[in-house]
């Protein structure tokens, strides 16, 4: 698994308080600044995305929450899984982003996908899903831990959170990259260098395991399980 510092906020410490909504902000910024352009690295991370989704085992007719869609890449493929009887609902930060999802969604008329603008560490739900995808998005969020809280907190029992996340190059002589791959991580995506999102997801979720690997391991699948009620 995947080693950082704690994700957590002290309870009461204004500086991470200022530090969360600083690096909240950036993410704003950021991924505004890229949601016209987000199609040059779609295509990069397809067959990542598309194995992740296969993860998920989805069935027609289930419900399903996407954690930080940007302009709504994995919506098609999802959708084709749970069948108009399903529904998608993603949540995201950006509002670059989260204007580029709707324009994917209205002119194909899925009228069973909504795109939320909200904080994902915040966001609430009335009724739980049955399974929740991150692709790409959870190690840039300022607070990792709470985010994966969120998630666990509204998927039903059984349901399983498939997360494809970045991180240095945790093994090998490849390694010696890592300093270029942090700014690069940090200037692309805003990725959050004290997160720790394995370390998160083992903590929160009552199982979970890294199943595939990609670039020297900078790039990883974990998928994640919420135990049945008893």
């Amino acid at each position: 698994m995947e080693t950082g510092r704690n994700p957590d906020r002290p309870d009461g410490s204004r500086d991470s308080d200022d530090r969360y909504r600083a690096h909240l902000e950036r993410s704003r910024a950021v991924w505004d600044r890229w949601s016209d352009y987000y199609g040059l690295s779609e295509r990069d991370f397809e067959p990542a995305r598309e194995a992740a989704i296969d993860h998920l085992r989805l069935e027609p007719g289930d419900r399903v929450l996407e954690i930080g869609p940007g302009p709504g890449v994995n919506f098609e493929r999802v959708r084709n899984e749970i069948g108009a009887g399903g529904e998608l609902v993603a949540v995201d930060y950006s509002p670059g982003m989260v204007a580029n999802a709707r324009d994917r969604i209205e002119p194909r008329g899925w009228e069973n996908i909504e795109v939320r603008l909200a904080d994902a560490t915040t966001a609430d739900f009335d009724e739980p899903f049955d399974a929740a995808l991150a692709t790409l998005s959870l190690s840039c969020m300022p607070d990792i831990r709470r985010a994966t809280e969120t998630v666990y907190r509204s998927l039903a029992p059984g349901g399983r959170f498939v997360v494809l996340a970045l991180r240095t190059i945790p093994s090998g002589p490849a390694r010696i990259l890592n300093p270029l791959l942090w700014r690069f991580f940090r200037w692309y995506a805003n990725w959050n260098p004290d997160g720790d999102v394995a370390g998160s997801l083992a903590a929160v979720f009552d199982e979970c395991e890294i199943v595939d690997t990609y670039l020297a391991g900078s790039a990883y699948t974990a998928v994640c399980t919420k135990r049945d009620a008893a």
